[in-house]
Parts: structure tokens; sequence; C-alpha cells
């Protein structure tokens, strides 16, 4: 079995599209950054980021395309996929990785990335464990990491 994991960053927002049999497809790229090497460190230097095209399917599709924003912070697991092209300005080899959603997290929030806020009301939200209420429209609550027993 194949499984790829990665955790890194939207570098813009995604597009979701419909093929021509009705399924939805969401495409985004995610920017997974390196641990730098000693070298890089000594020299105060930033390794290369990684560039992952990502492409999730069906209802993760419609998911994807409604919560994510560029930067958001996320886990993705799947497929991958490589293939090589020849770019049209440079006419030069490059490579691509693409990788086919399974399960994508959302470790960021909306207002972490500078998105607008979640809206109010009952949205539904894939995240959300707790139904929302009148006094508590979001749903979530708010948790002190003193309270967490690990």
């Amino acid at each position: 079995m194949e499984k790829t994991q990665i955790i890194g960053n939207l570098t813009r927002d995604p597009e979701l599209r419909v093929t021509q049999t009705g399924l939805n497809v969401c495409s985004f790229t995610v920017a997974v950054n390196q641990k730098p090497t000693k070298a890089q460190r000594e020299a105060g230097q930033e390794p290369p980021a990684k560039f992952f095209r990502v492409t999730a399917w069906r209802e993760l599709a419609e998911i994807c395309s409604k919560y994510l924003a560029k930067g958001r912070k996320v886990y993705v697991e799947g497929t991958i996929n490589a293939s090589a092209y020849t770019g049209q300005q440079d006419g030069k080899p490059h490579a691509s990785l693409e990788l086919t959603a399974d399960n994508v997290e959302f470790l960021s929030s909306r207002s972490d990335a500078g998105a607008e806020a979640a809206p109010a009301g009952n949205a539904p939200n894939p995240m959300e464990t707790v139904p929302p209420t009148a006094t508590n429209p979001s749903g979530f609550t708010q948790v002190e990491t003193d309270e967490l027993p690990f």
C-alpha cells in the first residue's frame, strides 16, 4: 500500500471544477518546508520548499473548496504521482508532483490565514464537533491547554 503524508500551507485559493460526468474536483497547491541541513542552519539559510499539487474529488472536493484558502495549514494524505514536462517559456525539463487526496485535515483556523471569519448560523463545518446554538453560533468551546489530559 502506498500513502504519502504532507503538512504545509496553501499557496493559493483552491479551484473547484465539475467534470463532464458531474464529479466535483478541487485543485490546490501546498508548500512544504524542508528541515534545514546543518550547513544551511550555520549559514542562516532557509531550505527551499517543495510544492505539491493536490487534487481532491467528490465531497472532499466540495469541503476543501468551501473551507480552505491561501495560507491555511493542512495535512494531506493520499497517493502521489510524478510527471515530467517541458517548460513553455524556458524549454527546460521540469518535474511535477501531484497528490490525489484521500484525507485532508485543516490545521489552522480561517483567521490564522487572514481569511474572513466563519459564517454564523448553521453553516456546516467539517471541523465542528459541538452543534451550534443561539448562545454559541460557532459551536466551538474554548479550552485552555491546562485543561487537556495529555
